[in-house]
């Protein structure tokens, strides 16, 4: 038999888990817990989960999306940290846990410290590397700033880009605090370097990232490694300048130039137009007075070794009378050479008489003769030598080629005779074949005149028989001596 009930109550589960939340709830309220984040991970729902432990216990926590907005650092495992929030149970997997509202570092060392891991880690990249870092342009067309657009920062940069010299600015909009202003900035210096160049928004040659002074939570969104790698990545020159002078992020470490506040960043970026204006006209002014000197020197120069120079006249005094004697003595050289050459002409002509020419006319006949017939006697000299030798060789080569054209002309014989047997008719009555002839001879290639003849002979590979169509059996009749080839 069972024993009765007692008088315990009887309560579900439901009404278990609900009593405990309600007593933790009120029990302990709102509490500051502080402890070492274990687990800590982003939902994609955008409500962070983790674990807060010491080196005795831990509890869960859940930072939904609205207070993870107020964060001004960003959470690691490891960091040591002060959670505000709700103590609470989780029904559903009989855990308690804190709702978190609020969470900062437990003491700027630990901010600090984990600062400063960071930074090590990036120098260990070489990502600080001064090889890294880019000229900055002497006059930028285009200035892209980074920065919040409502804040005393960009007014300042404006303001003093205006004084000095007035260039082309783009502003690209970010958050500078809180849980996506890292995200922001980072965006904005690699969509600043994705502008294609020559198109409708014109490309900055130049990038200054900006941010007023505040805390070192104030300005953790400039220590993210999101945007230390965005800065060092740029292709176009960056210059931070992020807080007061006092003020140092990581971002002033990957940047090609840090800045001590937002004015002293637009004062590097441009020259004083003034003052290039001024140094223009002083080194013009240098220029014409060195331009004006050199003139007068060389003017100078010029007449000082005129003076030393005798005058044009005594120059050309003896030219002209050295002229003068060989324009008279011109006429007279002509007419003497005229008169030698004349009388040399004369000479050769005497020496031409008919005579003379005909006897070198003939022996220039004779030798040519005789060269002719010493040719005549060499070219039927070697006509008779290659006549011989090819004599020579063409007996030597006739056995030779007459045996090497037999011995083809018996090989293509004897291939015609295999092809010749091989198509023969006897060949194909050896193959079980047979021919059909009538009584006159003529061979009977279809049925239906088989069937109208008296008599047909069947000739075989071995001999031939007589049949007759109808029932009658063929007789066998004496076999002739094998018929040759019919080809």
């Amino acid at each position: 038999m069972s024993e009765p009930p007692g008088n315990t109550p009887e309560y579900s589960v439901s009404e278990i888990a609900g009593a405990l939340k309600r007593t933790v709830e009120t029990a302990f309220g709102q509490v500051r817990v502080r402890g070492e984040l274990s687990g800590f991970k982003r939902h994609a729902s955008g409500h962070w989960y983790g674990t807060l432990k010491d080196d005795r216990a831990c509890i869960d926590l859940v930072m939904f999306k609205g207070s993870a907005a107020t964060l001004v650092f960003r959470p690691e495992d490891g960091l040591e940290v002060i959670a505000i929030g709700k103590l609470t149970t989780f029904p559903g997997r009989s855990k308690y846990q804190i709702i978190v509202d609020r969470m900062e570092p437990a003491g700027v060392g630990a901010l600090l410290a984990q600062i400063e891991a960071r930074r090590l880690k990036l120098a260990a990249e070489g990502l600080f590397d001064p090889a890294r870092k880019r000229a900055l342009p002497f006059i930028p067309q285009v200035i892209g700033v980074v920065t919040s657009p409502t804040g005393a920062v960009i007014r300042d940069i404006l303001h003093r880009l205006a004084d000095r010299f007035p260039r082309h600015v783009l502003v690209w909009p970010v958050a500078v605090q809180g849980e996506t202003a890292a995200a922001q900035v980072a965006a904005a210096v690699r969509g600043f370097n994705a502008i294609a160049g020559g198109g409708r928004v014109p490309r900055p040659d130049l990038i200054i990232v900006a941010r007023g002074g505040g805390s070192i939570e104030d300005l953790a969104a400039f220590n993210e490694e999101i945007v230390v790698r965005a800065v060092a990545d740029s292709v176009i020159p960056v210059i931070s300048a992020v807080g007061h002078e006092t003020d140092t992020t990581l971002v002033d470490f990957a940047s090609d130039w840090r800045a001590p506040t937002p004015t002293a960043a637009a004062e590097r970026a441009v020259p004083v137009r003034a003052e290039l204006t001024a140094a223009v006209a002083m080194a013009a002014a240098r220029l014409d007075r060195a331009m004006a000197r050199l003139v007068d020197l060389r003017r100078e120069r010029a007449a000082a070794t005129a003076r030393r120079l005798p005058a044009p006249r005594t120059l050309l005094a003896l030219p002209t009378q050295r002229a003068d004697e060989l324009s008279d003595r011109l006429p007279r050289g002509l007419r003497t050479t005229a008169a030698h050459w004349r009388t040399r002409a004369e000479r050769a002509g005497a020496a031409l008489r008919p005579a003379m020419l005909g006897a070198r006319r003939d022996r220039a006949a004779a030798a040519l003769h005789t060269a002719g017939l010493r040719l005549d006697r060499a070219a039927r000299g070697l006509v008779a030598r290659d006549a011989a030798q090819l004599a020579a060789r063409a007996a030597r080569l006739r056995p030779l080629l007459l045996t090497t054209t037999t011995a083809r002309a018996r090989a293509r014989v004897d291939q015609a005779g295999r092809l010749l047997a091989s198509l023969g008719p006897d060949q194909v009555l050896a193959r079980g074949y047979a021919l059909v002839f009538a009584a006159d001879g003529t061979l009977v290639a279809s049925a239906d005149r088989a069937r109208t003849q008296s008599r047909l002979t069947i000739r075989f590979a071995d001999g031939e028989t007589l049949a007759t169509p109808g029932n009658a059996g063929p007789k066998p009749i004496k076999a002739p001596p094998p018929q040759g080839s019919l080809f």
